[in-house]
């Protein structure tokens, strides 16, 4: 029994990575709302993964690393390929230097990797973050694609190349922020976390979709805050 259960976390870790595949599929097809959904089941097989390999007590140097990858993948890989698809979209039949202009999304492609190889060596992640952690950066930009696609073509494709400028360099920076890790329920200890959950709630109902993109921007500006404390 115990040799079986052994191998859960890891085939979990490698749903994740054939949801990022599909994802990346998905999104050179420009179809943004099956890209993201495949983003979200490999979230789940990613939040599950870490959790039975904790529960089994089954954890290994190779799981770390597979992990690392399928991570890569499915919140690396898979959102460039969303912005590289909508700054097709927007510069379609440009000439010159903007032609070029969708491929530096993968510009976050390569920032996510040096995240996960920093996150494998730094001890200080193992309660919160320090960055933004590659699932919510996954999660906003094929959010935006699916929920305010119209917003994102109105723009200028230079905003969007700071936009991967600003959350590549986020994704490395050194700033602390939360985990939504509960050791208890109690409100003083968790104050944070419950704030973020109350508000975020608010946002998704009043925005749907597009405001799981605003959910993961008062993830961040509540870690600045509380993070100054």
């Amino acid at each position: 029994m115990k040799s079986l259960t052994k191998h859960i976390p890891n085939t979990l870790t490698m749903l994740n990575l054939c949801s990022g595949g599909i994802a990346c599929v998905f999104a050179l097809e420009r179809d943004y709302r099956m890209a993201m959904l495949f983003i979200v089941i490999g979230a789940v097989f990613d939040f599950f993964d870490g959790m039975s390999a904790r529960l089994l007590k089954v954890s290994s140097p190779i799981g770390k690393e597979l992990d690392s990858l399928a991570d890569d993948i499915s919140f690396g890989l898979a959102p460039s390929l969303i912005v590289f698809s909508l700054l097709g979209e927007m510069t379609g039949g440009a000439e010159g230097v903007m032609r070029y202009l969708p491929y530096t999304a993968f510009i976050m492609a390569a920032f996510s990797g040096l995240r996960l190889a920093k996150f494998n060596l730094d001890e200080r992640q193992s309660e919160s973050f320090i960055g933004l952690p590659t699932p919510a950066n996954a999660l906003l930009w094929s959010s935006l694609a699916v929920g305010s696609h119209d917003f994102v073509m109105s723009l200028h494709p230079f905003i969007i190349f700071v936009g991967i400028v600003f959350f590549s360099w986020l994704l490395v920076a050194e700033i602390p922020m939360f985990s939504l890790k509960f050791k208890s329920l109690a409100w003083r200890k968790n104050r944070v976390r419950y704030l973020f959950l109350i508000v975020s709630l608010c946002l998704l109902a009043a925005f749907r979709l597009a405001g799981l993109s605003a959910v993961i921007v008062w993830y961040i500006l509540l870690s600045l805050l509380t993070s100054r404390r």
